[in-house]
């Protein structure tokens, strides 16, 4: 059976706090934050709308991009999540449907 790994980055609020995450599961992984059921960055500063995320089928992959992610400027993550989310919507309340 084929995994599919997710990079995902949170925000507080548009143009707000910026937290960028890998997992293999999306909608548990950004329940846990929004239930935050983990202590630690995203709980502090109340990081919890899904406003961007790519899907890979190798978990290299994956946390390659998510280590390339964290590296980037703030204004380079803005643009990535302005063109695909230009709204700012939280994509999580999609992720079911």
């Amino acid at each position: 059976m084929e995994k599919t790994y997710f990079v995902y980055i949170l925000a507080s609020a548009r143009n707000g706090t910026l937290y960028v995450g890998v997992t293999n599961d999306l909608a548990r992984r950004i329940h846990e934050h929004k239930a935050k059921q983990t202590r630690g960055f995203t709980s502090r500063y109340n990081v919890h709308m899904l406003v961007w995320y790519e899907t890979y089928g190798d978990v290299n992959e994956a946390i390659a991009r998510e280590k390339q992610l964290k590296k980037w400027e703030r204004r380079w993550k803005l643009e990535l999540i302005e063109t695909f989310n230009p709204t700012w919507k939280d994509l999580y309340f999609d992720l079911n449907n």
